[in-house]
């Protein structure tokens, strides 16, 4: 089958490129299964994100209502979310800064802790997330010793762990593991299983062949990276990298958490 994206010559290893190089695009990251007569394809859609990169969030002069049932979500703000990003922030779900605001990265990181309890995301904070704030829950670990960028993809989390210890937790969004078609070709939303390492990235905007990916960090050569992305449900939605959103791919650049070499387990 004819390829559907820009040619890699043989055997290149896309990790030799220099850290502030762009290398050359590697293979994309699907994998086409084999052909099926007469079944139906269904591509998914690509988002087209601004080129430009988020200011900061307007901290609004007056306390939001309270939700009627007493619980947390989007839109609210006041000491109470404020309490709340800090409890998170302190367990190592990555919210940004503890403003007071319950907006999206906020909701990501209720996202992240939800689904480490084990509980349905919906990014409200009810009386089953509050427990789970309460009780301390974090997820385990599967390295022991050294810098790792872990990749849970039964729950959806991406973890940066030292020495066994996971310092930061985020809600990512990684492959569906459906069939989509791309210029007439079947391909596969894979996020492949295994221990990789960050290879080549890219430190801005890169315009792949399914859509915009910002600061990617390349771990996989068939074209996988932990990157910025505009959308990050609580669920599989990408074509098989590791979405986090804008503002946390920015952190992770600035503290330098993914830097190249850096092991990459997806599990």
């Amino acid at each position: 089958m004819r390829s559907a994206h820009a040619a890699t010559p043989a055997r290149t290893d896309p990790r030799r490129a220099p850290p502030t190089a762009t290398a050359p695009p590697p293979r994309h990251h699907h994998r086409r299964p084999r052909p099926r007569p007469g079944r139906r394809h269904r591509p998914l859609p690509t988002a087209h994100p601004s080129t430009a990169t988020p200011g900061p969030t307007a901290t609004p002069t007056a306390t939001a209502p309270a939700s009627p049932d007493g619980n947390l979500r989007r839109g609210q703000s006041g000491p109470a979310v404020r309490d709340l990003q800090q409890r998170l922030d302190e367990l190592g779900y990555w919210t940004g800064k503890s403003d007071g605001v319950f907006g999206n990265l906020t909701e990501q990181a209720v996202y992240a802790v939800q689904k480490t309890a084990g509980l349905r995301p919906d990014g409200v904070v009810g009386p089953k997330t509050r427990a789970a704030l309460a009780e301390g829950t974090r997820p385990d670990a599967q390295s022991t010793k050294g810098h790792v960028a872990e990749v849970d993809l039964d729950r959806q989390l991406l973890m940066i762990v030292d020495d066994g210890s996971v310092s930061r937790i985020f809600n990512t969004s990684t492959g569906t593991f459906e069939e989509y078609t791309h210029d007439g070709e079947t391909y596969l939303a894979d996020t492949p299983r295994g221990k990789w390492a960050v290879g080549w990235q890219v430190d801005g905007w890169r315009d792949g062949p399914l859509g915009r990916l910002y600061r990617p960090k390349y771990f996989h050569h068939q074209g996988i990276a932990v990157h910025g992305y505009t959308s990050v449900p609580p669920q599989p939605a990408s074509h098989g990298c590791v979405r986090v959103t804008l503002p946390a791919m920015d952190w992770l650049w600035a503290r330098d958490q993914l830097p190249l070499d850096t092991p990459v387990w997806v599990y």
